[in-house]
């Protein structure tokens, strides 16, 4: 079972931020998960659509200029990061989840990541692009149709696969709360991989490693590394 640091290592190091992720590989994770929005400057690396929770800033995140977003303290000094400068960070065939949580243009969101991917040497067989918002992931599909797709849901709908058939996702990527091994089996027979999030218990790690999730998204992949091993 793959273990993918959610936001990073953010249960040590404050979450999507160079340091989290940087911490997350020396911690042996398989992989990175992250949140992205669509600025008009770059495609920066945020969860939130406002500032304060997790920086010293307030406001709006897209209405703050990016040369103000750079002198931001997101946390031990740490800045918010776009999205060239977390490629940057990844070791060779290291896996990433890229969550779009605001997408305004698909067609230069996938000229900027595509060419960011480029810069970075990596092989975009280790993405996997993920949303709440499936007609992002639709549209992004379309014009890119080599990158792996994840459909993020907090649902066991009654048809627990559909979206994904339709979308010809690589993965749905359900909530803790709501995933069962009748869901996980149901996703497997699809031929779907099964990401769950968000996994910090290790009573929840052991029982979805016995369910045959291929993965989880983890605050503390330090714990999961040591649960699984």
């Amino acid at each position: 079972m793959l273990i993918i640091a959610h936001r990073g290592a953010s249960a040590t190091a404050p979450e999507n931020t160079l340091q989290a992720f940087t911490l997350a590989f020396a911690l042996q994770s398989d992989g990175i998960e992250f949140d992205t929005y669509q600025h008009d400057e770059a495609i920066v690396v945020f969860h939130d659509k406002t500032l304060g929770r997790t920086t010293n800033g307030s406001g709006l995140l897209l209405q703050t200029p990016l040369a103000q977003l750079k002198q931001l303290d997101a946390g031990d000094g740490e800045t918010i990061p776009t999205l060239e400068d977390v490629l940057a960070t990844l070791p060779v065939g290291a896996l990433c989840n890229i969550e779009v949580k605001h997408l305004h243009n698909a067609e230069s969101w996938v000229r900027d990541v595509k060419r960011a991917v480029e810069e970075a040497n990596i092989e975009p067989d280790t993405l996997l692009i993920s949303s709440f918002n499936h007609h992002w992931l639709a549209a992004i599909s379309g014009l890119w149709p080599e990158v792996a797709t994840g459909a993020l849901t907090a649902t066991y709908a009654l048809d627990a696969t559909h979206c994904a058939r339709q979308l010809k996702a690589k993965s749905i990527n359900i909530a803790l709360d709501i995933v069962n091994q009748d869901f996980v089996n149901e996703a497997k027979l699809a031929g779907l991989d099964v990401y769950v999030y968000t996994v910090d218990e290790p009573e929840d790690m052991l029982q979805l490693k016995q369910w045959g999730v291929t993965g989880i998204f983890t605050n503390v992949p330090d714990i999961a590394k040591g649960v699984l091993a």
